[in-house]
């Protein structure tokens, strides 16, 4: 019971905290920011000789899609390259931040970093800001220890494994892999079935769309296929919505004038200068 009472204090205590910052908010006739719905299917996959990184490219805004043909996958270093899903602001600037961090250090050792130092510099930032950058990562890359895959979490958790996907589309992109992947594949096989997780999610998500980017990483060299495939291509409008005019038949007509008087009327000049 006494552990049950630890774990629950600090919860409780951020409830009323919140509440009360909300109900100030109020009085002023303010309101607190909500959550931002974002959308994305990003994944990766280690293969035999290295890293197949996988996105789709829509970005949007609320409802509206903003950017059909987005990059996703973020460049930190000449052997490691980094999916972004959640706030396109965030995973920029998160994934630019520690680029530039990994540079600094490639440049004091005088070797290429792992991607076990890029993992461990961006789970600490993230969970230095709690959650409030909305990055949730997929990082891959090939060191000297050979492949490596890491998922980062926006609360600075993260998970090595064979194969990951993050993104509203990532339980459609995960079932793929679990159906499909095996260890050790080819080159092109692991192409295919991240070209197919991302396709899934683009398919059974709506805030996942366009096209399929892809990355690969091997020792020595990276493939960036941006775009590799066009998973939903738009088609061509059988039908024609042109009608002629009498078309649809006017029942009632009904004119009334309005007895407007003009008071007053200027005009102004927009400056374009």
């Amino acid at each position: 019971m006494k552990t049950l009472a630890i774990i629950q204090v600090p919860f409780l205590f951020y409830f009323f905290r919140n509440a009360v910052l909300e109900g100030e908010v109020n009085k002023v006739g303010c309101s607190l920011p909500t959550a931002r719905k974002t959308g994305t299917t990003i994944c990766g996959v280690v293969f035999k000789d290295g890293v197949v990184l996988g996105a789709d490219t829509r970005a949007t805004e609320g409802m509206v899609v903003a950017d059909k043909n987005c990059s996703k996958i973020h460049y930190i270093s000449p052997n490691i390259y980094c999916c972004g899903a959640g706030t396109a602001a965030d995973t920029e600037m998160t994934t630019q931040i520690i680029s530039s961090n990994l540079e600094l250090h490639g440049l004091s050792t005088g070797r290429l970093p792992r991607v076990a130092t890029a993992n461990r510099m961006l789970k600490q930032m993230l969970f230095r800001y709690q959650g409030y950058i909305g990055a949730a990562l997929v990082l891959g890359g090939v060191d000297c220890n050979g492949p490596h895959l890491y998922s980062i979490y926006p609360h600075g958790s993260t998970d090595k494994l064979p194969y990951v996907t993050m993104g509203s589309g990532s339980l459609a992109a995960m079932a793929v892999f679990e159906d499909r992947y095996k260890p050790d594949m080819e080159e092109e096989a692991a192409k295919q079935l991240v070209r197919d997780a991302i396709a899934a999610g683009i398919f059974n998500d709506l805030g996942s769309g366009s096209n399929i980017d892809l990355c690969v990483i091997t020792k020595g060299k990276v493939d960036y296929i941006r775009p590799h495939d066009e998973a939903n291509k738009k088609g061509i409008r059988t039908g024609d919505y042109k009608y002629k005019g009498g078309t649809t038949g006017v029942l009632t007509k009904v004119v009334t004038p309005l007895d407007l008087e003009l008071v007053d009327e200027s005009v102004q000049t927009m400056d374009t200068s």
